[in-house]
């Protein structure tokens, strides 16, 4: 297992230098789920919640988030994203959220794809929260990246 490198040789935190490394074309995808009652995933289905269109929402929530990763998660660059995608779907019990990031630059964006999925289903959660406090989120987790010197990596299925 390699060093964590977001600490110096005294366990210091400090930003990782990138200033060395060539920009390459980097992609991230996450994925992530909200878990709900029936009704009120049939709610957000039929776009007859008061506040709006949950779905539409929650994924202008993500990409901003996308964009303000810096902003949120100490440590991490301030990227000039080329492409944020978050897409949801409904599935029986829940809905089903993926976010792809990209850029050509000398860090990845794992980060950011992970935290618009993050925000998105916290958005769905705040939006909905007053007729089911139930819901659950979960299966945040990175399923692939590529670019870097780490080179690709795929999550099992």
């Amino acid at each position: 297992m390699s060093r964590l490198t977001h600490f110096d040789e005294k366990g210091q935190p400090h930003m990782v230098d990138v200033s060395d490394k060539p920009a390459t074309s980097r992609v991230a995808t996450a994925e992530g789920y909200i878990t709900m009652a029936p009704d009120t995933l049939q709610l957000i289905r039929d776009k007859g919640h008061k506040k709006g269109d949950v779905l539409s929402i929650a994924q202008l929530a993500g990409i901003m988030a996308a964009k303000k990763t810096d902003a949120l998660i100490p440590l991490c660059h301030p990227l000039p994203l080329s492409h944020v995608s978050v897409e949801l779907s409904l599935e029986d019990t829940r809905i089903h959220i993926i976010s792809e990031c990209r850029l050509t630059g000398q860090t990845g964006v794992e980060m950011e794809a992970l935290t618009a999925v993050s925000v998105a289903a916290l958005t769905v959660y705040d939006m909905v929260k007053a007729v089911d406090k139930s819901m659950t989120i979960g299966g945040i987790r990175l399923l692939e990246k590529s670019g870097g010197q780490s080179g690709h990596f795929k999550a099992d299925e």
